[in-house]
C-alpha cells in the first residue's frame, strides 16, 4: 500500500512454521524492532543446544533478540516495552501470552495460525487436522486475546490437504500462505483498513499437543484411520507398531484398495516392494519404515533385511 506509514514490529515465534513470516516480514517496509523467542532447548537426537529457527535468522538479521524463561519478569517486560513496538505478531511461538505483554504495543497483536478459526485451535491444528482426515484447511490471522486462539479474525487464506499429504508437508505451505497473509494484514492495520470478525464460539475445536502415546496403532480401525495417524503424526512423534516383538516406526503408507481379508494387523503381501497390513477394512501398504534405533528405509529394504513372512502380525504390544 503505497504511503502508509511503516509500523514498528515485535515479532513473537520460535520453530521452522515462524521463520517465513520473520523473513517477509525483514523484508517488508516495516521495521522489526526486536525477535522474542524460547530459551534454548537441546535438540535433535543427540540432545545438543543449538538455535531454533527464528533465533538463527533474528541473529543474522542483527535485530534484537530476548529469550526470556518467564514473560512476567520484570526486566523482560521493561526490555520489551523499551522496543516501542506499534504491533506485536506471533507466529508459533509456543507460550500463552500474559496480559502484561498484551498491553504494551499500541496496537495490541496479532497472530498466525493453521487452522480455519474457530476449528482446530491450540499447540497441534495442522497435525490435528490430518490425523482427522480434513480435506481442507488454512490459516486464519487473529487478534490475540487472554482465551487461547479466541480473538477475533482478520484474514483468512483456505488451502487443501491431498490425502497423501503429511502434516510437515501440510505445514510448510502453511507458514509460506500465512507469511503472506500476515504480511498483507500488517499494511491494511498500518492503513486502517483491517476489519474485525469475532469467531463462533459454538463451533470451536481443539488442538492439543502430541503425545508419543498416540503413536501407537490399532489395527482394528479402519485403513483411512490408520493412514491419517501415520501422516498425521509425520515428523513427530511417528506412528509405530510391533512385529516379531520389536519396535517398528511407520513413516509413510497409503491405502491398499481390495487386499484379501485377514485378522487386523496381518501381513497380507510382503514380496519385493510391498509390505501390507490389514486394518478392519482394506489393507495399509507401508512406504517407508524405521526399525527402532535404525535409519528410515523403504519397504523393499526394509524385507530385504528381515524375516517377515505372510501371517505374520503387527501389534500394539511387544
Amino acid at each position: 500500500m503505497v504511503g502508509i506509514e511503516p509500523l514498528r514490529l515485535v515479532f513473537f515465534g520460535t520453530p521452522d512454521f515462524a521463520r517465513p513470516t520473520l523473513e517477509s516480514l525483514l523484508q517488508s517496509r516495516h521495521q522489526v524492532v526486536g525477535v522474542i523467542t524460547q530459551p534454548d532447548r537441546p535438540r535433535g537426537r543427540g540432545h545438543h543446544t543449538t538455535d531454533a529457527p527464528v533465533k538463527e535468522l533474528a541473529v543474522a538479521a542483527s535485530v534484537p533478540l530476548l529469550q526470556p524463561e518467564r514473560l512476567r519478569d520484570a526486566r523482560f517486560l521493561a526490555a520489551l516495552t523499551a522496543l516501542g513496538a506499534d504491533l506485536g505478531v506471533v507466529a508459533a511461538y509456543g507460550k500463552i501470552l500474559p496480559e502484561e505483554v498484551l498491553v504494551v504495543p499500541r496496537l495490541g497483536l496479532v497472530n498466525v495460525h493453521g487452522s480455519l478459526l474457530p476449528r482446530y485451535r491450540g499447540a497441534a491444528p495442522v497435525h490435528r487436522a490430518v490425523m482427522a482426515g480434513e480435506r481442507e484447511t488454512g490459516v486464519t490471522i487473529m487478534r490475540v486475546v487472554r482465551a487461547l486462539d479466541a480473538g477475533p479474525m482478520l484474514a483468512i487464506a483456505r488451502q487443501p490437504i491431498d490425502p497423501h499429504e503429511t502434516s510437515d508437508e501440510v505445514e510448510a505451505r502453511l507458514a509460506r500462505v500465512g507469511a503472506q497473509l500476515l504480511l498483507e494484514t500488517v499494511d491494511a492495520l498500518a492503513a486502517g483498513a483491517v476489519s474485525e470478525r469475532p469467531q463462533d464460539e459454538t463451533s470451536a475445536t481443539y488442538a492439543p499437543r502430541l503425545t508419543k502415546q498416540e503413536g501407537l496403532v490399532d489395527w482394528t480401525w479402519p485403513a483411512d484411520r490408520v493412514h491419517n495417524l501415520i501422516r498425521g503424526l509425520h515428523p513427530w512423534p511417528l506412528a509405530y507398531s510391533f512385529l516379531n516383538g520389536r519396535r517398528v516406526i511407520l513413516r509413510r503408507s497409503r491405502i491398499a484398495k481390495d487386499e484379501a481379508q485377514a485378522a487386523p494387523g496381518t501381513v497380507l503381501a510382503p514380496a519385493g516392494h510391498r509390505l501390507v497390513i490389514a486394518t478392519a477394512s482394506d489393507g495399509i501398504d507401508i512406504l517407508e519404515i524405521q526399525p527402532e534405533n535404525k535409519r528410515p528405509m523403504t519397504a523393499r529394504e526394509f524385507l530385504a533385511g528381515h524375516s517377515v513372512a505372510p501371517g505374520d502380525r503387527f501389534s500394539a504390544l511387544p
